[in-house]
Parts: structure tokens; C-alpha cells; sequence
């Protein structure tokens, strides 16, 4: 569970949102969503699934996200501040990322 809260704080960055406007938007002071953040507070499935409307995002995708999936072919890590979000597509870095996989996969298979 503490990937979900590293998530929460890596969408939130994404979208350029402060903790104030999250808070408003979740009906949390700052305090109380910034351990949110911190994985001070457990959260209710209700509030996870806010949290990722909020980020336009589905719930699996707030759960499972890693940024490693935002690598481009020449597999250099982009920096997330220069990620434009309104051209995230959740489908490519889903089929790149298994891609990626695949190749792994081949590459133990080869190694034996």
C-alpha cells in the first residue's frame, strides 16, 4: 500500500496540482491531505476511487503505476516535469511496458 501513496504524490505532480487544491477537492484541510501523502491515513476504497477521478485515471492505474513505464524507447527515463499529462495515454505505456516484458522474458529464456 505505500506504492499508492508514492502514486497519489507522483499524480499529483503530474497534473500540477498543490496539496491545497487536492485537499479542497478531497474535503481534507492540507494537513490532513498531506498524510495522505505521507501514508499517515488509511484510506476507504471510496476515497481512492476520488482520488482517481480526480486524476483521470482508473483506480488499477493509481494503484499499479510505476514511473518506470514512462520510458521511451531509447529506455532514458523522461523527467516528470516535462510529461504532458493531457498526452498520457495509459493504453501505450500499458502496451509498452508489457513489451518491455515480453523482451525480458525472452532475454531469461535465452540466458539458460
Amino acid at each position: 500500500m505505500d506504492k499508492l501513496y508514492e502514486n497519489i504524490k507522483k499524480f499529483r505532480e503530474l497534473k500540477n496540482l498543490t496539496r491545497k487544491q487536492m485537499a479542497t477537492k478531497v474535503g481534507l484541510s492540507v494537513s490532513g491531505y498531506s498524510k495522505i501523502e505521507r501514508g499517515e491515513i488509511d484510506l476507504t476504497i471510496s476515497r481512492i476511487n476520488l482520488i482517481s477521478n480526480i486524476f483521470k485515471v482508473d483506480r488499477d492505474t493509481l494503484l499499479n503505476f510505476n514511473e518506470d513505464q514512462l520510458l521511451n524507447n531509447n529506455n532514458h527515463v523522461h523527467e516528470i516535469a516535462k510529461v504532458d499529462i493531457n498526452n498520457f495515454n495509459i493504453e501505450e505505456l500499458k502496451n509498452n511496458y508489457i513489451k518491455q516484458l515480453i523482451a525480458e522474458i525472452e532475454r531469461f529464456r535465452n540466458t539458460k
